[in-house]
Protein backbone atom coordinates (compact mmCIF):
# COMPACT_ATOMS: atom_id res chain seq x y z
CA UNK A 1 0.00 0.00 0.00
CA UNK A 2 1.38 3.40 -0.95
CA UNK A 3 0.38 7.04 -0.80
CA UNK A 4 0.18 9.15 -3.95
CA UNK A 5 0.32 12.85 -3.42
CA UNK A 6 0.61 15.89 -5.62
CA UNK A 7 3.69 17.91 -4.80
CA UNK A 8 2.21 20.71 -2.73
CA UNK A 9 5.18 23.04 -3.09
CA UNK A 10 4.74 23.04 -6.86
CA UNK A 11 1.00 23.59 -6.92
CA UNK A 12 -1.50 22.22 -9.42
CA UNK A 13 0.15 20.66 -12.43
CA UNK A 14 3.29 19.47 -10.65
CA UNK A 15 4.70 15.95 -10.93
CA UNK A 16 3.50 13.12 -8.70
CA UNK A 17 5.59 10.47 -6.98
CA UNK A 18 4.71 6.90 -6.03
CA UNK A 19 7.34 4.78 -4.27
CA UNK A 20 6.84 1.01 -4.30
CA UNK A 21 8.90 -1.23 -2.04
CA UNK A 22 9.64 -4.75 -3.25
CA UNK A 23 10.29 -8.14 -1.74
CA UNK A 24 8.40 -7.97 1.57
CA UNK A 25 10.11 -7.65 4.95
CA UNK A 26 13.86 -7.00 5.00
CA UNK A 27 16.24 -7.93 7.86
CA UNK A 28 18.43 -5.33 9.59
CA UNK A 29 21.54 -4.81 7.48
CA UNK A 30 19.66 -6.18 4.45
CA UNK A 31 19.02 -4.56 1.09
CA UNK A 32 15.76 -2.70 0.55
CA UNK A 33 14.75 -2.60 -3.10
CA UNK A 34 12.05 -0.77 -4.96
CA UNK A 35 11.14 1.84 -7.56
CA UNK A 36 10.25 5.50 -7.41
CA UNK A 37 7.58 6.06 -10.07
CA UNK A 38 7.31 9.63 -11.36
CA UNK A 39 4.61 11.12 -13.53
CA UNK A 40 5.24 14.47 -15.17
CA UNK A 41 2.90 17.39 -14.63
CA UNK A 42 1.56 20.04 -16.98
CA UNK A 43 5.05 21.33 -17.78
CA UNK A 44 8.65 20.13 -17.85
CA UNK A 45 10.42 19.96 -14.47
CA UNK A 46 14.05 19.53 -13.48
CA UNK A 47 14.27 16.68 -10.94
CA UNK A 48 17.33 17.74 -8.99
CA UNK A 49 17.37 14.96 -6.41
CA UNK A 50 15.35 11.99 -5.20
CA UNK A 51 15.96 11.11 -1.56
CA UNK A 52 14.67 8.27 0.59
CA UNK A 53 14.48 8.91 4.33
CA UNK A 54 13.96 6.19 6.94
CA UNK A 55 11.71 7.42 9.74
CA UNK A 56 10.43 5.86 12.96
CA UNK A 57 7.77 6.61 15.54
CA UNK A 58 9.74 7.08 18.76
CA UNK A 59 8.74 7.73 22.38
CA UNK A 60 10.57 10.31 24.47
CA UNK A 61 10.39 10.80 28.22
CA UNK A 62 10.13 14.28 29.72
CA UNK A 63 9.03 15.84 32.98
CA UNK A 64 5.37 16.11 31.96
CA UNK A 65 5.18 12.53 30.77
CA UNK A 66 5.76 10.87 27.43
CA UNK A 67 5.61 12.19 23.87
CA UNK A 68 5.72 10.40 20.52
CA UNK A 69 7.22 11.85 17.37
CA UNK A 70 8.95 11.01 14.12
CA UNK A 71 12.72 10.53 14.05
CA UNK A 72 14.64 10.26 10.76
CA UNK A 73 17.53 7.82 11.15
CA UNK A 74 18.96 7.38 7.64
CA UNK A 75 18.90 9.11 4.24
CA UNK A 76 19.78 7.85 0.78
CA UNK A 77 20.05 9.76 -2.50
CA UNK A 78 18.73 7.38 -5.16
CA UNK A 79 18.40 9.58 -8.26
CA UNK A 80 18.07 13.01 -9.79
CA UNK A 81 19.78 15.27 -12.27
CA UNK A 82 17.30 14.84 -15.11
CA UNK A 83 14.40 16.61 -16.79
CA UNK A 84 10.92 15.10 -16.40
CA UNK A 85 8.93 16.10 -19.45
CA UNK A 86 5.28 17.06 -19.41
CA UNK A 87 3.19 13.94 -18.78
CA UNK A 88 6.26 11.68 -18.88
CA UNK A 89 6.29 8.51 -16.79
CA UNK A 90 9.63 7.39 -15.42
CA UNK A 91 10.65 4.70 -12.94
CA UNK A 92 13.83 5.03 -10.89
CA UNK A 93 15.02 1.75 -9.31
CA UNK A 94 16.90 1.72 -6.03
CA UNK A 95 18.69 -0.70 -3.71
CA UNK A 96 19.76 0.64 -0.32
CA UNK A 97 21.18 -1.11 2.76
CA UNK A 98 19.26 -0.76 6.02
CA UNK A 99 21.24 0.17 9.15
CA UNK A 100 22.10 -2.84 11.28
CA UNK A 101 20.17 -1.39 14.22
CA UNK A 102 16.95 -0.92 12.25
CA UNK A 103 14.14 -2.05 14.62
CA UNK A 104 12.22 -5.24 13.99
CA UNK A 105 8.58 -4.61 13.09
CA UNK A 106 7.27 -8.16 12.75
CA UNK A 107 7.79 -11.76 13.84
CA UNK A 108 6.63 -14.52 11.54
CA UNK A 109 4.63 -11.95 9.59
CA UNK A 110 2.79 -10.63 12.66
CA UNK A 111 3.24 -6.90 13.42
CA UNK A 112 4.76 -5.99 16.78
CA UNK A 113 3.32 -2.46 16.87
CA UNK A 114 6.56 -0.67 15.91
CA UNK A 115 6.02 1.89 13.16
CA UNK A 116 8.69 2.54 10.52
CA UNK A 117 8.33 4.29 7.18
CA UNK A 118 10.20 5.22 4.02
CA UNK A 119 9.59 8.81 3.06
CA UNK A 120 10.39 9.97 -0.47
CA UNK A 121 11.56 13.54 -0.96
CA UNK A 122 11.84 15.27 -4.32
CA UNK A 123 13.96 18.34 -4.91
CA UNK A 124 12.38 19.94 -7.98
CA UNK A 125 13.38 23.31 -9.38
CA UNK A 126 14.71 24.52 -6.05
CA UNK A 127 11.70 23.32 -4.02
CA UNK A 128 11.51 20.29 -1.72
CA UNK A 129 8.49 18.23 -0.85
CA UNK A 130 7.81 15.01 1.03
CA UNK A 131 6.00 13.36 -1.81
CA UNK A 132 5.38 9.79 -0.67
CA UNK A 133 5.33 7.76 2.54
CA UNK A 134 5.34 3.97 2.72
CA UNK A 135 5.39 1.53 5.65
CA UNK A 136 8.64 -0.39 6.12
CA UNK A 137 8.53 -4.00 7.33
CA UNK A 138 11.62 -5.45 9.01
CA UNK A 139 11.95 -9.11 9.97
CA UNK A 140 14.40 -10.34 12.62
CA UNK A 141 17.90 -11.61 11.96
CA UNK A 142 18.44 -15.33 12.72
CA UNK A 143 19.96 -14.53 16.14
CA UNK A 144 17.08 -12.22 17.03
CA UNK A 145 14.51 -14.78 15.95
CA UNK A 146 16.28 -17.55 17.87
CA UNK A 147 16.28 -15.48 21.08
CA UNK A 148 12.59 -14.61 20.77
CA UNK A 149 11.64 -18.19 19.92
CA UNK A 150 13.54 -19.46 22.97
CA UNK A 151 11.85 -16.94 25.25
CA UNK A 152 8.51 -18.17 23.95
CA UNK A 153 9.46 -21.77 24.60
CA UNK A 154 10.42 -20.82 28.16
CA UNK A 155 6.95 -19.37 28.76
CA UNK A 156 7.51 -15.64 28.34
CA UNK A 157 4.63 -13.78 26.66
CA UNK A 158 4.75 -10.78 24.38
CA UNK A 159 3.30 -7.62 25.91
CA UNK A 160 4.35 -4.76 23.63
CA UNK A 161 7.21 -3.26 21.64
CA UNK A 162 8.24 0.36 21.28
CA UNK A 163 11.14 2.63 20.40
CA UNK A 164 12.71 4.77 23.11
CA UNK A 165 14.72 7.92 22.44
CA UNK A 166 18.03 7.62 24.26
CA UNK A 167 21.18 5.54 24.54
CA UNK A 168 22.15 2.41 26.45
CA UNK A 169 25.53 3.11 28.02
CA UNK A 170 28.32 0.62 27.54
CA UNK A 171 26.98 -0.68 24.22
CA UNK A 172 27.90 -0.02 20.62
CA UNK A 173 24.54 1.64 19.92
CA UNK A 174 24.63 4.01 16.92
CA UNK A 175 21.04 5.10 16.33
CA UNK A 176 19.50 7.83 18.54
CA UNK A 177 16.89 5.37 19.84
CA UNK A 178 16.62 1.72 20.81
CA UNK A 179 13.88 -0.88 20.58
CA UNK A 180 12.37 -2.50 23.65
CA UNK A 181 10.38 -5.73 23.35
CA UNK A 182 8.49 -6.15 26.61
CA UNK A 183 7.58 -9.63 27.84
CA UNK A 184 5.51 -10.92 30.72
CA UNK A 185 7.56 -13.31 32.88
CA UNK A 186 7.50 -17.05 32.54
CA UNK A 187 5.69 -18.71 35.48
CA UNK A 188 8.96 -19.77 37.11
CA UNK A 189 10.07 -16.12 37.32
CA UNK A 190 6.73 -14.43 38.01
CA UNK A 191 7.49 -14.20 41.75
CA UNK A 192 10.69 -12.25 41.10
CA UNK A 193 10.05 -9.93 38.13
CA UNK A 194 7.20 -7.88 36.74
CA UNK A 195 8.48 -8.02 33.17
CA UNK A 196 11.53 -8.65 31.01
CA UNK A 197 12.60 -6.24 28.28
CA UNK A 198 14.76 -7.31 25.34
CA UNK A 199 16.80 -4.92 23.20
CA UNK A 200 18.78 -6.03 20.13
CA UNK A 201 21.73 -3.98 18.92
CA UNK A 202 22.94 -5.63 15.73
CA UNK A 203 26.19 -4.98 13.89
CA UNK A 204 28.21 -6.52 11.06
CA UNK A 205 29.80 -9.13 13.37
CA UNK A 206 26.87 -10.06 15.56
CA UNK A 207 24.11 -8.95 17.91
CA UNK A 208 24.24 -7.47 21.40
CA UNK A 209 21.29 -8.80 23.39
CA UNK A 210 20.42 -6.51 26.30
CA UNK A 211 18.03 -7.94 28.88
CA UNK A 212 16.39 -5.80 31.53
CA UNK A 213 14.36 -7.18 34.42
CA UNK A 214 11.85 -5.04 36.28
CA UNK A 215 12.29 -6.79 39.62
CA UNK A 216 9.64 -7.04 42.30
CA UNK A 217 10.37 -5.58 45.74
CA UNK A 218 10.60 -7.68 48.85
CA UNK A 219 9.32 -7.11 52.36
CA UNK A 220 12.31 -4.97 53.32
CA UNK A 221 13.43 -3.74 49.90
CA UNK A 222 11.97 -1.90 46.97
CA UNK A 223 11.87 -3.20 43.44
CA UNK A 224 14.58 -2.21 40.98
CA UNK A 225 15.84 -2.92 37.49
CA UNK A 226 18.75 -5.15 36.54
CA UNK A 227 20.51 -5.28 33.20
CA UNK A 228 22.63 -7.87 31.46
CA UNK A 229 24.28 -7.86 28.06
CA UNK A 230 25.33 -10.79 25.91
CA UNK A 231 26.92 -10.71 22.47
CA UNK A 232 26.46 -13.40 19.83
CA UNK A 233 28.03 -13.77 16.39
CA UNK A 234 25.70 -14.09 13.42
CA UNK A 235 27.19 -17.49 12.60
CA UNK A 236 26.20 -18.82 16.06
CA UNK A 237 22.45 -18.63 15.46
CA UNK A 238 21.90 -22.28 14.41
CA UNK A 239 24.48 -23.88 16.70
CA UNK A 240 23.30 -23.13 20.23
CA UNK A 241 20.81 -24.61 22.64
CA UNK A 242 19.02 -21.29 22.88
CA UNK A 243 16.37 -22.28 25.39
CA UNK A 244 18.97 -23.51 27.90
CA UNK A 245 21.31 -20.58 27.29
CA UNK A 246 18.66 -17.89 27.59
CA UNK A 247 17.18 -19.55 30.65
CA UNK A 248 20.65 -19.25 32.16
CA UNK A 249 20.84 -15.57 31.16
CA UNK A 250 17.48 -14.81 32.74
CA UNK A 251 18.23 -16.80 35.88
CA UNK A 252 21.50 -14.93 36.41
CA UNK A 253 19.77 -11.63 35.74
CA UNK A 254 16.99 -12.31 38.23
CA UNK A 255 19.42 -13.50 40.89
CA UNK A 256 21.94 -10.74 40.30
CA UNK A 257 21.93 -8.15 43.08
CA UNK A 258 25.38 -6.58 42.73
CA UNK A 259 25.94 -2.85 42.95
CA UNK A 260 25.29 -0.77 39.86
CA UNK A 261 28.30 -0.31 37.62
CA UNK A 262 29.50 0.01 34.06
CA UNK A 263 29.96 -3.14 31.98
CA UNK A 264 33.25 -4.30 30.58
CA UNK A 265 33.70 -4.04 26.80
CA UNK A 266 31.68 -6.69 25.01
CA UNK A 267 33.24 -9.61 23.20
CA UNK A 268 31.41 -12.01 20.94
CA UNK A 269 30.45 -14.97 23.05
CA UNK A 270 28.40 -15.54 26.22
CA UNK A 271 28.37 -12.46 28.42
CA UNK A 272 28.03 -11.97 32.16
CA UNK A 273 25.20 -9.86 33.62
CA UNK A 274 25.98 -6.54 35.16
CA UNK A 275 24.06 -4.19 37.41
CA UNK A 276 22.53 -1.26 35.59
CA UNK A 277 18.85 -0.51 35.73
CA UNK A 278 17.50 2.86 34.75
CA UNK A 279 20.88 4.52 35.28
CA UNK A 280 22.34 2.52 32.39
CA UNK A 281 19.84 3.89 29.91
CA UNK A 282 20.37 7.51 28.98
CA UNK A 283 16.86 8.43 27.88
CA UNK A 284 16.42 11.76 26.15
CA UNK A 285 14.34 13.27 28.94
CA UNK A 286 15.45 11.47 32.08
CA UNK A 287 15.34 8.03 33.60
CA UNK A 288 13.53 5.20 31.90
CA UNK A 289 9.90 4.89 32.90
CA UNK A 290 8.03 1.62 33.13
CA UNK A 291 4.36 1.87 32.34
CA UNK A 292 1.82 -0.61 33.62
CA UNK A 293 1.24 -3.63 31.41
CA UNK A 294 -1.11 -6.53 31.55
CA UNK A 295 0.47 -9.94 31.90
CA UNK A 296 0.58 -12.56 29.20
CA UNK A 297 -0.51 -12.27 25.59
CA UNK A 298 -4.01 -11.04 26.43
CA UNK A 299 -3.47 -7.54 25.02
CA UNK A 300 -4.66 -7.43 21.45
CA UNK A 301 -4.86 -10.47 19.24
CA UNK A 302 -2.82 -13.38 20.61
CA UNK A 303 -1.18 -15.62 18.05
CA UNK A 304 1.42 -18.36 18.10
CA UNK A 305 4.52 -17.23 16.20
CA UNK A 306 5.87 -20.54 14.92
CA UNK A 307 5.70 -23.90 16.60
CA UNK A 308 6.08 -23.38 20.35
CA UNK A 309 7.37 -19.90 19.55
CA UNK A 310 6.91 -16.53 21.21
CA UNK A 311 3.27 -15.89 22.12
CA UNK A 312 2.59 -12.59 20.41
CA UNK A 313 -0.27 -10.33 21.49
CA UNK A 314 -0.43 -7.59 18.89
CA UNK A 315 -0.96 -4.45 20.96
CA UNK A 316 -4.00 -2.55 19.81
CA UNK A 317 -4.94 -5.19 17.24
CA UNK A 318 -2.89 -3.51 14.54
CA UNK A 319 -3.39 -4.75 11.01
CA UNK A 320 -1.60 -3.60 7.88
CA UNK A 321 -3.99 -0.78 6.97
CA UNK A 322 -4.00 0.58 10.52
CA UNK A 323 -0.21 0.53 10.60
CA UNK A 324 -0.18 2.73 7.50
CA UNK A 325 -2.66 5.09 9.16
CA UNK A 326 -0.50 5.26 12.27
CA UNK A 327 2.54 6.15 10.19
CA UNK A 328 0.64 9.05 8.67
CA UNK A 329 -0.63 10.19 12.07
CA UNK A 330 2.79 9.95 13.68
CA UNK A 331 4.57 11.87 10.95
CA UNK A 332 1.90 14.47 10.23
CA UNK A 333 3.09 17.87 11.30
CA UNK A 334 6.72 16.76 11.52
CA UNK A 335 7.63 17.87 8.00
CA UNK A 336 7.65 21.58 8.70
CA UNK A 337 9.83 21.11 11.77
CA UNK A 338 12.20 18.88 9.81
CA UNK A 339 12.45 21.31 6.89
CA UNK A 340 13.22 24.19 9.23
CA UNK A 341 15.97 22.10 10.74
CA UNK A 342 17.44 21.38 7.31
CA UNK A 343 17.36 24.99 6.30
CA UNK A 344 19.00 25.98 9.59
Amino acid sequence: MVFKRLLGSLGVGGPTVDTVLEGGAVPPGGVLRGHVHLRGGSADFEIEQITLELVARVEAEHEEGEREGAVAFERFTVGGGFRLAEGEERSVPFAVTLPWETPVTELHGQPLGVVLGVRTELAVAGAKDKGDLDPLSVRPLPVQEAVLEALGQLGFGFTSADLELGHIRGTGQRLPFYQEIELSPAPRYAHAVNEIEVTFLAGPAGVEVVLEADKRGGLFSGGHDALSRHTVGHEDAPSRDWAAEIDSWVRQLVEHRAAYGSPAPAQYGPGAPYGGGAAAKDDHHGAHHHGGHGSGPGMGTAIAAGAAGLAVGVAGGLVAAEVVDEIGDAFEGEDEEGEEGEEG
